[in-house]
């Protein structure tokens, strides 16, 4: 293996700023890339496809569960397909393997769907034996080969009307290897990522950013991080019996520094008040226990 050069920290630091300028310009090319295919013209459906689902027969418009966007992925698995009847394409399974939680696609007015050509019997017993939630259906008729999946996998993006349906983007051979998280998806909808950040002409329900957009990442936080800096941790559950407000103010007061200030460490803290602990009773004791601080002269 050939190994790079070894260099200072100074060094480091400023080779990966000068591939960092490199990476946010590929980023925002990316994005003007997304809100020009928002752009882009669509094609109206106007056959009526016949499918198979886990509750029997149903049509492309069910495939929506009655959101406006959907995307279709065609997964090879069916009869002449290396691995058949015991797995799918070695590919699509890879790909099914990352598809993140639906609920977030959902939540943004899109749904995702397979489709092959197995019987529903083959796709129940894969999905349960994979672990794969994505409904997925069976195509009975000419499907595939009117949108470009019948020799190749690939999504095909819908938005629906009402009643209408347009087809408005299709991605397929390379540009697959990139699909599976929440935003792959999300970039190649009409609709796009619905965030206030984003250059979008049809998104009418805009949301606070949860991405970082442009390349970069939001690093302002609503609100003060938790003890340990993390924005991810879920904060500690109170005990139980106590108001979610003021729970704190009920909690010692440190000493050791100036009033506001930062306390000395290794100093038992007393509450507040005239008296300190030993007139605060036993139910301040308790809490005192509760949070594993010991209470003097126990």
């Amino acid at each position: 293996m050939h190994i790079p050069p070894i260099v200072s920290r100074e060094d480091w630091d400023a080779a990966r700023e000068r591939l960092l300028t490199k990476e946010k310009a590929m980023f925002r090319a990316r994005d003007a890339l997304a809100a020009e295919r928002r752009r882009a013209p669509w094609m109206a459906v106007d056959k009526a496809y016949a499918f198979i689902g886990p509750n029997g027969t149903a049509s492309l418009i069910d495939f929506f569960e009655g959101r406006r966007q959907l995307i279709v992925y065609r997964a090879f698995f069916e009869p002449g397909v290396f691995g058949w009847p015991d797995h799918a394409c070695r590919g699509c399974s890879l790909g099914a393997d990352q598809v993140s939680h639906l609920a977030h696609l959902n939540a943004r007015d899109t749904t995702l769907a397979y489709a092959s050509r197995a019987p529903q019997a083959d796709i129940q017993r894969l999905k349960e034996r994979m672990g794969w939630r994505m409904p997925w259906y069976t195509i009975t008729d000419s499907f595939d080969k009117d949108f470009g999946v019948d020799e190749w996998h690939g999504h095909n993006v819908f938005f629906r009307d009402g009643d209408k349906v347009f087809r408005t983007y299709f991605i397929n051979s390379r540009g697959d290897e990139a699909m599976g998280t929440v935003w792959s998806y999300l970039d190649v909808t009409p609709l796009g990522r619905q965030e206030t950040w984003e250059d979008s002409p049809r998104a009418t329900h805009r949301r606070q950013p949860t991405s970082g957009g442009t390349g970069t990442t939001i690093t302002r936080p609503k609100r003060r991080p938790i003890r340990d800096g993390s924005r991810c941790r879920t904060p500690a559950k109170r005990p139980s019996g106590t108001r979610a407000r003021g729970h704190e103010r009920r909690l010692p007061r440190p000493l050791g520094g100036p009033r506001g200030g930062r306390p000395r460490r290794g100093r038992l803290a007393e509450p507040r008040g005239r008296a300190g602990l030993r007139n605060h009773g036993a139910r301040d004791r308790s809490s005192w226990r509760r949070h594993g601080r010991g209470v003097p002269g126990d």
